[in-house]
Formats: C-alpha cells, structure tokens, sequence
C-alpha cells in the first residue's frame, strides 16, 4: 500500500495551479471591470482578454451530491473552474460570453438563485450552529436559509443603496464576524450548574481561566469538588459551556436572539466600527424565525428608502443619527441600548492596518 500524504503545513495552498487560464495570463494585468447584469461580472484585461464572473448563492454547509451538481454545472456549463467567495457563494469563470446566459439558465434551474454582486443583500455569512459547533444557542444556518428565503428578490437584484452584508452567530462569542446587520443568540440567565458532574467532566482551572470576566470560580458543594459563579458579574456568554458541559447556559425560555447594526471590517470608505445593539429579546423561534426576519427585512426597507446612493447602513445611520434611525424603524429604544462602555477603547486599533 502506498504510503499516505502527509499534510502540508504550509498556509494557504499556491492558487495559481487552480486558477482559470485568463485569470492566470493576465493576473494583475486588468484594466477596468463592468457589472453586465446582477451576479455577473466582466473584467477586461490591457491585453484586451475578457472573462466573465457568474457568482451563485449556496448554502456554507454542502452535502457530496451538491457539490458534484456544481462541479458537473461546471464541466458542461462553464469551463471548469469555480471558487468560492468568503460569504460562501460560488463563482464561475467563462472566457465566451455566448456561454453566460445557458450557464444562468442552468444554475437557476438547479435551484441555485445568481446574484449579489453589486448594491445587493450578499448571501449571509454564518457561524456552525448545530452541525459543528459545541456552543450553541441557536441554529445560524437555520436562520440563514429562512431570511434569505424571505431576502431573495434582494440577492437577485441591486436595489439598494450600497452592498449589505448580513450575519448570524449561533452564540455571543460571535466568530461570525462584524456586519451591516447580525443576528446573534444572546443568553440572559447565567449557567446552570450540575454540581454532580463537573468534578468527573471538567478540568476546573481551565473553566475558570476561559470566562471572560473572572465570574467563576472553585467551589465544594456536597463534598464534591465544583465550580460556581458570580452571577453579578456573569455578562452571560456561554464561554464555559464547551469546557464544562454540566454548566447548561442554553435555554428555551431564556435565550433570544438580538439584531445589531453597523459593523464595518474595512476602512476604504471609514474606519471600522464595532456593532450596536438595537433590538433584543427576539424570540429563538425555529424553523423559521419569522420574529426576526421581520425586524431586519423593516430595517431593510427603512434603509432602501432613506438612505443616498452608495452609502453603507452604518454611514446613512451616522448621518442621520441614532434618535432617527429608531424612528424610522420603529423599534422601541430602551436604557440598554445606550452605549456607555469604554472598556480598553484607548489601546484598540481603530483602522484595519496591520501593526507591530
């Protein structure tokens, strides 16, 4: 038998051997780039090369048999090179734009909807939810698949002001990432502690150590060795569930989710901004979350009509301001929704530099 691969670790595979054969001849050689209709793209090379973009929604999480559909898509249909973008669309390369059109036709067909480029809603970005993660409070790729259901006609076209970035994070640890919108599950009771587990499951230092603001710590009870909490100090995040599953911070009644706006990675129109809390206490409703889809489809719709062109959710919020936004959205504004915290504000970077 042969001997197996080792693994490479070496960071991000060479791409160059993957690449489409127009992307590779004329790579940092391009000219300018159109956007002939929504979710696609036509770059023109100095040479005069052209090549076409057709970008399709998929969900993160594929089973084998979508997987060999896109690729089969990709044999007859395109000319056999995809990639997959960060938001976990898929993108196809032709060189003939005659091939476009059946390429679209097909996709469509399959049930793969073509879209986002542009000033679109681009497909949501998520954490593992159930499948994966060992956290959890909710499903994030559940939540995905019901409101981009109801956001599909904002993923085909480019209706709105500026690209709109959407994510959803299945706890408040949130790996899921900054965005215009997010929906995260926000925990509001602290652990529940099985006092007659924990010694036979959990290395208790290592609990301790993983919250966030020193609210745990060694405990007896009953002669046994546990841990316990300072509930005046929990800000409820669930950090020690996945190191110490005998402390259920997941409840039915309890856990909710929350919508924040405002979250901006890049810094090539404004600085990046942290987001801001503007709705709580929505319900953790599956399979649908029809609670939470409406209050973002209302912010959707408020921002598509308000907002100038070109201006991303945080710039039109910060141009007309926080009192406003609540009164054309119509949600209710609480003292939790003031933001006092300052936290290490002095020693964080402010731009998306790297530093040293």
């Amino acid at each position: 038998m042969a001997a197996p691969r080792m693994p490479d670790e070496t960071g991000v595979p060479d791409p160059f051997p993957y690449m489409h054969p127009t992307l590779k001849s004329n790579f940092g050689k391009w000219d300018y780039h159109e956007r002939p209709r929504p979710g696609v793209l036509c770059h023109t090379a100095k040479s005069g090369d052209k090549v076409w973009t057709v970008r399709a929604g998929t969900q993160r999480q594929m089973d084998l048999y979508t997987i060999r559909t896109l690729c089969d898509i990709a044999d007859e249909f395109a000319e056999s090179h995809i990639r997959f973008t960060i938001r976990s669309n898929i993108e196809f390369m032709v060189s003939d734009e005659a091939k476009v059109q059946p390429l679209i036709d097909k996709l469509v067909a399959e049930g793969f909807p073509v879209g986002g480029t542009g000033p679109s809603v681009s497909m949501i970005a998520h954490t593992q939810g159930w499948l994966h993660c060992d956290i959890p409070g909710t499903d994030a790729s559940g939540v995905v698949k019901a409101l981009m259901d109801e956001l599909h006609d904002e993923f085909v076209k480019e209706d709105m002001p500026n690209r709109v970035h959407i994510t959803t994070s299945c706890c408040q640890i949130n790996c899921g990432g900054q965005g215009d919108i997010a929906i995260n599950i926000q925990h509001t009771k602290p652990p529940k502690i099985n006092h007659d587990l924990v010694a036979n499951v959990c290395e208790r230092p290592t609990v301790v150590a993983r919250c966030p603001v020193a609210a745990i710590r060694p405990a007896v009870v009953n002669g046994k060795p546990t841990l316990e909490v300072d509930e005046k100090k929990c800000v409820c995040c669930g950090a020690c569930y996945p190191p110490c599953p005998p402390m259920q911070i997941n409840d039915p009644e309890h856990s909710k989710l929350a919508i924040w706006v405002g979250g901006n990675h890049s810094n090539a129109r404004s600085k990046p901004s942290f987001q801001k809390l503007v709705a709580a206490g929505i319900p953790n409703n599956p399979p649908r979350w029809v609670e939470a889809a409406s209050v973002v489809k209302k912010i959707l719709a408020v921002y598509k009509a308000d907002a100038r062109d070109w201006e991303r959710l945080s710039d039109w919020i910060d141009r007309i301001g926080w009192p406003r936004f609540f009164e054309l959205t119509e949600l209710p504004f609480t003292k939790f929704h003031v933001d006092n915290w300052r936290g290490a504000r002095h020693s964080l970077n402010a731009s998306a530099h790297i530093r040293f």
